[in-house]
Parts: structure tokens; C-alpha cells; sequence
């Protein structure tokens, strides 16, 4: 069995209007929402083995929340193909993550992760809000297998859930 928690990255600043998009920082909401997602989804007693980023800053900010609240700092891998991807290139990094990962979370953006979540199961999300996370998991033993296998909805949390 292999699991996958996809998070879109926090609420990002628009303070600077000339800053490039790749570049912008998380505003406090995303810093307060990012710190508390990481630490609900720790509550859930789920262990992540690996944390997959984009490497915008605002998706790499968040995952460092969620890795820091896991003490795993030294587990992100970073991959540039994150950002703005289409679910095709989800499903390629997750196809090549190392089969010793049981568990992974990828961090990234919309509109791609969107209609990545809304590929793997019925259950069907409008719009991914910033800070949400959707996991599934599969009966594989490799993460080659991933995009072919059937995959369970496993559960689905965001910042105002839980308000």
C-alpha cells in the first residue's frame, strides 16, 4: 500500500505587485494556515516518509512548514516541474519517487493540482483552497505502478474545515 497527500501551497502576498509570481512569499494567513495544516495533519498519526515541493517559494515555504512539524527537514526534494504543473507531471514525479517511500506529500499549485485530485477518484473538488490537502492511497508496491492503479479517497482537509 502506497499513500499520497497532495497540498496546495498556502496563501500567498500580492504586497509587491512587481514581484514575480515564482517568487512570492506567503502572507501571515499562509504562514499561520501552513503551520497549522502541518501540525492537524501530524495529529492524524500519519507518517510522511518524504515531502515532494515545487520549488516556487511560496509551495517550498509551505512544505518546509509540514517537514519541520515532522522533524524531517532534510526530506524534501525539490523539483521545478512542480510549478504550474499539469497532472500529467504530477503522476510523473509521483511514478518516480523511490519505492522505499510509503508515504509522500507534494506540495504544489493551482490550476494543475486541481484537476490532478479530480483525476484519482469520484470524489470531485471545485477548487483546491490554498493550504488544502487531498490523499488517496493505492495497493501497489511501486510507485510505477501509481497512475494505472485504482485509487482510494482517503480524506480531504483545508485551513476553514476546521472552524
Amino acid at each position: 500500500m502506497k499513500s499520497v497527500i497532495i497540498v496546495r501551497h498556502a496563501k500567498s502576498s500580492w504586497e509587491n505587485a512587481f514581484q514575480k509570481d515564482f517568487d512570492r512569499p506567503l502572507n501571515d494567513r499562509g504562514h499561520r494556515d501552513a503551520a497549522e495544516m502541518a501540525n492537524r495533519l501530524l495529529k492524524k498519526n500519519i507518517a510522511i516518509d518524504t515531502f515532494i515541493s515545487s520549488t516556487a517559494n511560496r509551495a517550498l515555504t509551505t512544505c518546509t512548514y509540514f517537514a519541520k512539524a515532522y522533524g524531517k527537514e532534510k526530506c524534501i526534494i525539490k523539483i521545478t516541474e512542480l510549478y504550474h504543473a499539469p497532472a500529467e507531471i504530477f503522476y510523473k514525479v509521483i511514478q518516480e519517487a523511490d519505492n522505499v517511500f510509503n508515504t509522500i506529500a507534494v506540495f504544489s499549485h493551482n490550476p494543475g493540482i486541481t484537476a490532478f485530485v479530480n483525476s484519482l477518484t469520484d470524489t470531485r473538488i471545485d477548487d483546491m483552497p490554498t493550504c488544502g490537502e487531498f490523499a488517496v492511497k493505492a495497493k501497489i508496491k511501486s510507485w510505477k505502478e501509481f497512475a494505472a492503479a485504482e485509487k482510494e479517497f482517503w480524506f480531504f482537509d483545508y485551513p476553514k474545515m476546521g472552524k
